[in-house]
């Protein structure tokens, strides 16, 4: 009887921490961006976050180089302001892990000179456990609107933007992009292009063959059919480097879009027609989201074996 209890005691323990570990996830802040001043200000962090669910025991990977940037976690009050005189703890040392240990909302700022204001800043809210997702509520719908003009990178424009590709699939995020619907390219002439591509000359970033190429800025593209378009630069490395784009345009749609503007035509220097993708998926590609590690110490089934041993 002693070492069944002895048996039972210890596949309970096992469970424990089966449970345990199953239920811890690890967040990498910004994905392959990591920890740092980001692209296009705050929205790249509030984008990433938007697309985790944070429980207690969940870990934070803040990846940043030492001496470059720092993490520092705040009040709400400071987050706001950027205030970092008085942090609840600064690390400096990168990479830096965090378990969340609590539920609630946590503020994480970078410290080192004006980091915060330019975007380098985290609000997350952690939950007590997982539990059921909720049921979808049905969206309330809204008038059909007219032609929108999208400014591709709003203020950072059409180049090789820092930290890689996830400044433009930053950007695309959230957006509803509906035929007729325009995207306005600014660069500077003779160091950008714009190249309408396939999606497998996007991916392998093969821009030997093109669908249209467009030369002296700004080009202004009309969306004009409905279905996936892919879009980059035929300069050496551009592509490999982020500078590129992949939207999903549908006919309609009842998201609310941004403020209009005056719809232009269509601009540029194509080296061929500018004939429209062919249509693709329902979705547009969002930012690449953190892989879930829920992994499960070795150390179980030696403990799972050594339980059954006492039975035996």
């Amino acid at each position: 009887m002693a070492r069944m209890c002895l048996a039972i005691a210890a596949v309970l323990a096992v469970a424990a921490l089966l449970q345990t570990s199953a239920a811890q996830t690890v967040h990498v802040v910004g994905d392959s961006l990591g920890w740092l001043v980001p692209p296009g200000g705050k929205i790249a962090y509030e984008t990433w976050a938007d697309m985790q669910t944070f429980v207690v025991g969940d870990i934070l990977v803040f990846n940043f180089t030492t001496g470059e940037q720092d993490v520092a976690r705040v009040t709400k009050e400071a987050f706001n302001s950027c205030n970092s005189t008085s942090p609840i703890f600064l690390d400096t040392t990168g990479p830096f892990n965090y378990t969340l240990d609590a539920a609630g909302e946590y503020y994480f700022i970078g410290t080192m000179d004006s980091h915060c204001y330019l975007g380098q800043k985290l609000a997350i809210n952690v939950s007590g456990s997982a539990g059921p997702t909720p049921s979808p509520q049905a969206p309330t719908p809204t008038p059909p609107r007219g032609p929108v003009t999208y400014i591709v990178g709003d203020s950072l424009g059409w180049l090789v933007p820092p930290g890689g590709s996830i400044a433009y699939k930053t950007w695309a995020y959230g957006k509803t992009f509906l035929v007729g619907d325009v995207l306005v390219f600014n660069f500077a002439n003779e160091t950008q292009d714009v190249a309408v591509v396939t999606e497998e000359a996007y991916d392998s970033c093969n821009t030997t063959t093109t669908i249209s190429v467009y030369t002296t800025s700004p080009v202004k593209y009309t969306l004009a059919n409905a279905g996936k378009y892919f879009f980059t630069s035929t300069y050496s490395r551009h592509c490999s480097l982020g500078q590129k784009l992949a939207i999903n345009v549908t006919a309609s749609g009842s998201t609310t879009p941004p403020s209009t503007t005056t719809t232009p035509t269509p601009s540029g220097n194509p080296s061929s027609s500018a004939t429209s993708p062919a249509a693709g998926g329902p979705s547009a590609p969002p930012p690449v989201s953190s892989a879930p590690a829920r992994a499960v110490l070795g150390i179980s089934s030696t403990l799972l074996l050594i339980a059954l041993a006492f039975v035996h």
